[in-house]
């Protein structure tokens, strides 16, 4: 999926007016971002929401598309969890990199 960079992709106001499908549903919702960007994320809830049809055998819309939020808000909560993860050490990393070069500038002068 692309990277919007962190900005939320629908608003109630916005330049684009965009139509987008989801289970079966046309939406048309305003964006500010790229209209691909919108169409690529209406497209992985409606994946989403098929695939908990598909598993779950349910036809009920709104609890599929309960179900199938709670499925991208685990993934989302996952990635965090693992970027968390990641941020510490590296951070750790670039002061440390950063205090050698400091330390190297001045010994240099």
């Amino acid at each position: 999926m692309a990277d919007n960079g962190g900005s939320p992709a629908i608003h109630a106001t916005g330049s684009a007016n965009v139509k987008i499908e989801i289970y079966d549903q046309a939406y048309s919702v305003n964006a500010d971002q790229n209209e691909e960007y919108l169409k690529e994320l209406a497209a992985y809830v409606d994946a989403k929401m098929r695939e908990i049809a598909s598993a779950t055998r349910m036809v009920d819309s709104v609890k599929i598309a309960v179900l199938a939020s709670l499925n991208i808000a685990d993934e989302l909560f996952t990635l965090r969890e693992r970027q968390q993860e990641i941020d510490g050490p590296l951070r750790k990393r670039v002061e440390k990199c950063v205090a050698l070069v400091e330390k190297a500038l001045e010994q240099s002068n």
